[in-house]
């Protein structure tokens, strides 16, 4: 995937400012890579492939706010 979606505020606004897109979609095509790269290893050194998903998963599902204002 190298089209990353138009970026939403949390009242559904675009964030339009460039930089700001621009150093979103860089980082995260850093972590893709960073990512893939993990994937790709895991699977050299037999783990399963379904039990990596899900280790990927679990990560990301595990990531902090630490901007949350509730």
């Amino acid at each position: 995937m190298s089209n990353w979606p138009k970026w939403l505020k949390d009242d559904g606004s675009v964030v339009s400012c460039f930089e700001k897109v621009k150093v979103m979609e860089e980082n995260l095509n850093e972590i893709r890579q960073m990512t893939q790269d993990a994937f790709e290893d895991g699977l050299l050194m037999e783990v399963a492939e379904a039990q990596m998903r899900e280790a990927l998963h679990r990560m990301v599902d595990e990531l902090l706010n630490p901007y949350d204002k509730r």
